[in-house]
C-alpha cells in the first residue's frame, strides 16, 4: 500500500539536546501504525516533529507524497493532519461545544462543520450530552474524547495520538480505543498512535515500530512483533 506519512533519516531535539538519531518510519495510506517505547525514548518528540512544534529537526517528512518538514505548523494542520497532544490540551474554560469548534477553526465551509459536529457527536455521545458543560468539569476519560473530537472536526487524513490512554481507567481506554478503531474503519483515517500500553496499541495498529534512546530498533507487523516472546519481554514488559 502507499504511504501517507513517510519520515527518513530524522534527527530531532530541543537546544543542543539531540533526541532522535536518524528515524526512518512510514504510515500506510488508512492503516494504523503504533509506536511503542520507554518514557524518554522520543517518541512524543517524533510526533512534535511531523507537526514543527517546539522542535528542531532535520530530516525528510512527506505527507501524502509532498515534503512537509520546515512548514509552518498551521500549514501542516491544513493539509490534513490531525495533532492530539499528550495532557490532552483542552481548553477547560471553554465548553465542550467551543472546543470543538475551535478545532474546525481552519474551516470555512459551515454546512460541512455541522455536519461533522453530528459525526463526532454519533461517536462520542457523551460529549453531545455534554456540549454546553465547562470542558474542566468533564472526567479525564471525557477529555481525551473532547481532545480527540476536536481533531477530528478538522477533518485529517493522518492522526497523530499522544499516549490516549494515559491516566485511565481500563474500561475508559477500551472504549476509547474502541472508537479509534470504527473511526479508522469507517472512515479509512490513518493513525500513527503513541503509546505506552503496549498490548492495546498493537491490538489496534497493523504496523509497529520500537524506538529506543532515539533509534527505531525494530518495525514490522503488528501482530509479528506481539507475538515474539523475546520482544515482549526485552521491550514490551509483559
Amino acid at each position: 500500500m502507499t504511504a501517507i506519512l513517510e519520515i527518513l533519516g530524522l534527527d530531532a531535539g530541543y537546544g543542543g539536546a539531540r533526541v532522535l538519531h536518524g528515524v526512518d518510519l512510514a504510515v500506510e495510506e488508512r492503516g494504523i501504525a503504533a509506536l511503542l517505547g520507554a518514557n524518554g525514548a522520543g517518541k512524543t518528540t517524533l510526533l512534535r516533529a511531523v507537526c514543527n512544534m517546539m522542535v528542531r529537526a532535520s530530516g525528510e517528512i512527506r505527507f501524502a507524497g509532498t515534503r512537509i518538514d520546515g512548514q509552518p505548523t498551521e500549514e501542516i494542520a491544513r493539509l490534513g493532519i490531525g495533532h492530539v497532544p499528550d495532557g490532552r490540551g483542552t481548553f477547560t474554560h471553554l465548553t465542550v461545544e467551543e472546543n470543538l469548534r475551535l478545532g474546525a477553526y481552519t474551516r470555512r465551509d459551515r454546512d460541512g462543520i455541522a455536519a461533522d459536529f453530528v459525526r463526532v457527536f454519533s461517536y462520542f455521545p457523551r460529549l453531545r450530552e455534554r456540549r454546553r458543560q465547562q470542558a474542566g468539569t468533564l472526567s479525564g476519560g471525557e477529555q481525551q474524547m473532547l481532545a480527540i473530537a476536536r481533531a477530528l472536526m478538522m477533518r485529517p487524513r493522518l492522526l497523530l495520538l499522544d499516549e490516549p490512554s494515559f491516566g485511565l481507567a481500563p474500561v475508559v481506554v477500551q472504549e476509547i480505543f474502541r472508537i479509534l478503531a470504527a473511526i479508522n474503519k469507517d472512515e479509512g483515517m490513518s493513525m500513527l498512535l503513541v503509546e505506552q500500553n503496549a498490548d492495546i496499541a498493537l491490538a489496534l495498529a497493523d504496523h509497529a515500530f520500537l524506538l529506543e534512546t532515539g533509534r527505531i530498533i525494530l518495525g514490522g507487523d503488528a501482530a509479528l512483533i506481539g507475538g515474539d516472546p523475546s520482544v515482549r519481554r526485552s521491550y514490551l514488559g509483559y
